[in-house]
């Protein structure tokens, strides 16, 4: 998208960003994967900066403007490292969203403005061991005795759930309900019977904290309770949108990080007499990543547009999302293979990158999923 399209905010936004992600987080992002851990420091700089409460108005400290200046500022993290790109996007979506369309007054003022600043993390506690994409399949028990919600439940995939101040947990309240006996809560994470049991060790975006979190006998006020009774699976489904629009702006920065990576060592690299990026072979690849980049971003900022104009996208969001992480795949596929074999080493970028993209595809909504959901949208498209 050229500059022109953008306000001069969005721009101001994303250039921040930018100059944020290539000065404090790329030359930190290998040293952060070994870690296993995000540094600190760069997250507290990220609230000061905005960049964790940009959902949040500033009624709450937030620094929300719209939805397009959001997507292209987790592009330009993300393709800092897809790591903190996770981060940024699971906090400020699932994070801060559900508190900002269904706290009450008190929970807004006593969450959103720490969220917002980065002074607590936010993490979503809604997938089981037997419950993924299945989110009213549910065996994590809430009941309440003098006054006090008693939670009981494991929770797998939990990002940010080492990190978090504050967790979303979402619990069956009545069972014979069904799917309407689901409801959520706001659970400080250093509550007595709230427990991190193991960080998990994975494929790509290893900096990012993703948890296995058990509830034993978890006792929380009454007022914990997020959004009415038995309103969960509505709570746990809201913030879709947006949650996929900054997962695929994260898919982007990825895939975008290793294409200039590739484009740099094909200018650099010499074969047969001329640098490799003068071959048509080579030359073709780039052409095709280009494109498949800016296809991609026309189709995450036109989402984000209608989610800024409160217009429905559900159908939009998945069709970025679901672009925007299978293209990643293959962009970052063709970047170690223009690296050669250098492609395959841990000395390179490029090999981190292809190992980061891969969960796109598969959290906030696989693959299939954004497909069922697409072509449901599709009953009433008009002909």
């Amino acid at each position: 998208m050229h500059d022109s399209q953008l306000t001069e905010e969005q721009r101001m936004i994303r250039d921040m960003a930018r100059d944020f992600a290539r000065s404090e987080v790329a030359p930190n992002a290998q040293a952060w994967e070994k870690a296993g851990w995000i540094d600190d420091t760069v997250v507290a700089q990220m609230g000061e900066l905005g960049l964790l409460g940009m959902v949040v108005p500033d009624t709450w400290g937030g620094s929300y403007t719209d939805y397009v200046a959001y997507a292209l500022a987790v592009e330009e993290i993300s393709a800092g490292d897809g790591a903190l790109g996770a981060l940024m996007s699971i906090h400020n979506s699932v994070g801060c969203g559900p508190i900002l369309k269904y706290g009450s007054p008190a929970q807004q003022e006593r969450w959103l403005p720490s969220l917002a600043s980065g002074q607590a993390i936010g993490c979503f506690c809604l997938t089981e061991p037997q419950a993924g994409s299945e989110a009213h399949n549910l065996r994590t028990r809430a009941e309440l005795h003098n006054g006090q919600w008693v939670l009981n439940g494991a929770k797998q995939f939990v990002s940010n759930g080492k990190r978090a101040r504050l967790a979303i947990v979402f619990a069956v309240t009545d069972p014979e309900l069904g799917k309407k006996g689901l409801s959520a809560f706001l659970v400080p994470t250093d509550t007595a019977g709230f427990s991190v049991d193991r960080s998990e060790r994975k494929l790509g975006i290893r900096a990012s904290d993703t948890c296995a979190v058990t509830l034993s006998d978890c006792k929380i006020p009454e007022a914990s309770l997020l959004g009415p009774r038995g309103k969960g699976l509505s709570i746990a489904l809201s913030n879709l949108e947006g949650g996929r629009i900054g997962i695929a702006a994260q898919a982007l920065g990825i895939a975008r990080a290793a294409f200039e990576a590739a484009l740099g060592y094909a200018r650099e690299r010499v074969q047969f007499g001329k640098p490799i990026s003068e071959h048509q072979s080579i030359a073709n690849m780039l052409a095709d990543m280009h494109t498949q980049l800016n296809a991609t971003r026309l189709l995450i900022l036109h989402a984000a547009r209608l989610k800024s104009a409160g217009h429905p996208c559900l159908s939009e969001a998945s069709q970025a999302k679901l672009f925007a992480s299978e293209m990643a795949e293959r962009v970052c596929s063709k970047a170690v293979q223009i690296h050669g074999g250098y492609g395959y080493l841990e000395d390179y970028p490029v090999e981190r990158y292809y190992r980061d993209a891969r969960i796109t595809q598969i959290y906030e909504g696989s693959s299939e999923i954004q497909r069922l959901l697409i072509a449901r949208e599709l009953a009433n498209y008009p002909l």
